[in-house]
């Protein structure tokens, strides 16, 4: 009987997950309250509150289900023991932009969090959680990098942060342009030949090595 009971707990969590990912994805964030997410759902708001402290860690809740499995991309990346860096980065890329453009719930979540959260509110928890996302990825790709400084693959003199914010920019614009207006280009395609244009501009680019100190 627990074990019917914890598996119906779990069931109603993913069909409440289900439904704020469909109601998000219609009205935005900020126009779907949590009453109309149960209403999707078809439960009560009890339900909703046994699961979820609020809409913050609701939204979070259906972000982390797509965002966990690339994360772990990005940590597993991070890892010193990674030979070809700069390869798996892209790689890695690649993977992030295919699942954006062909998997359903992936895109879906994407464009939500792209286009459909209208934050007014500075301290806003969701616009908060989502700034603590944005530096976790930099300091995750900064790791990347360093250990791509490393393995020799880049300059010693680069400045990773410089290469980092560039990289980031690339990749984000990529995404962001592309669910605005998904026609205009091939995501898969045109952003492989992006990120390999990005990469060559960190071994090459002038202006992104640190300037040499004279005594």
């Amino acid at each position: 009987m627990a074990r019917s009971t914890k598996e119906e707990a779990l069931e109603t969590r993913s069909r409440i997950l289900d439904a704020a990912e469909q109601v998000f994805h219609e009205r935005g964030v900020s126009q779907t309250s949590l009453a109309d997410v149960a209403k999707a759902a078809d439960v009560t708001r009890g339900a909703i509150y046994w699961h979820f402290k609020n809409k913050s860690d609701l939204f979070d809740a259906m972000c982390e289900r797509v965002r966990l499995p690339m994360e772990a991309v990005l940590e597993e990346n991070a890892s010193p023991q990674i030979e070809d860096p700069l390869g798996q980065f892209l790689r890695s890329g690649v993977y992030v932009l295919t699942m954006a453009a062909t998997d359903e719930r992936s895109r879906r979540v994407f464009d939500i969090i792209f286009n459909k959260c209208e934050f007014a509110d500075a301290n806003d928890p969701i616009l908060i959680r989502q700034r603590e996302c944005h530096v976790e990825g930099m300091l995750r790709l900064e790791q990347i990098l360093g250990n791509a400084v490393a393995r020799g693959q880049l300059p010693a003199t680069l400045d990773i942060r410089m290469a980092c914010l560039m990289a980031h920019s690339t990749f984000s614009g990529l995404l962001t342009d592309w669910f605005f207006s998904p026609d205009s280009f091939d995501l898969v395609k045109d952003g492989e030949r992006m990120l390999v244009a990005s990469l060559h501009t960190l071994k090459t680019a002038p202006s992104l090595q640190r300037p040499v100190q004279t005594s």
